[in-house]
């Protein structure tokens, strides 16, 4: 069982030239989670100017935390895989007819996948299944404020800076100070960023880098790594 806890959504954010500090984040003034000088957020994330919870089929204003601030019971229980897969398969359909889950991982907090279109064989977006209470929702960070298909990066105008290679490079970057002798394990092309596994040995976390700014997110959120499943084809 699980006990939501309310609080500031811990992100790190990364931005590789010279900027300003918009809105903080959850619409208050001044709140700067962000490594290096001279970042740049626009409004926060929970204050985003616009928002409207139809950028994320299924979302509700409860899901927003997920379960990156959480309270547990001693006696709490993870949810299967199968269970958090079924989930996903669910949650999937929100998204149209033609997409399937690739990409599935456990973490100790949350499960994680990412969607295919399979009419275009893209990737399109990235959701989550609370590890104990079983919510299914789409991932926070990048998957909601800079997916220019499913999220407020549906604003974004002009043209990418950065394609995959580039954007692998900054990520390399920026990994030899954060986490010194990790390397990119797989990468995800997801609309208007890109995604990255890295780790030293095994994959431990992952980052996703802005196509258009070159801005590194690192996602807090997981936890540990537990493990991947292979689920190509599901639906």
């Amino acid at each position: 069982m699980l006990l939501a806890c309310t609080g500031i959504i811990m992100v790190a954010l990364v931005q590789p030239i010279q900027g300003q500090m918009g809105p903080g984040m959850m619409g208050n003034q001044g709140y700067n989670y962000s490594y290096g000088p001279g970042t740049r957020m626009g409004s926060g994330m929970m204050g985003y100017s616009g928002y409207n919870s139809s950028y994320w089929p299924g979302m509700t204003s409860n899901m927003m935390m997920g379960n990156m601030m959480a309270i547990y019971y001693p006696e709490s229980k993870p949810i299967i895989q199968d269970e958090a897969l079924k989930n996903m398969q669910n949650f999937t359909t929100q998204y149209g007819p033609n997409v399937k889950i690739e990409d599935f991982m456990a973490f100790s907090s949350n499960y994680y996948a990412v969607l295919n279109d399979t009419s275009s064989n893209q990737d399109i977006a990235e959701i989550l299944v609370d590890r104990y209470s079983g919510s299914t929702y789409p991932e926070p960070g990048p998957n909601m404020m800079w997916n220019t298909r499913f999220g407020a990066g549906r604003t974004q105008e002009g043209s990418t800076g950065y394609d995959l290679a580039g954007a692998q490079k900054l990520a390399e970057n920026f990994l030899t100070g954060y986490l010194p002798g990790a390397q990119i394990k797989e990468s995800h092309s997801m609309p208007g960023y890109y995604t990255f596994d890295f780790g030293r040995n095994d994959t431990e976390s992952m980052l996703s880098v802005n196509a258009f700014s070159g801005q590194i997110w690192i996602h807090t959120w997981h936890g540990p790594y537990l493990g991947e499943m292979n689920s190509t084809g599901m639906t």
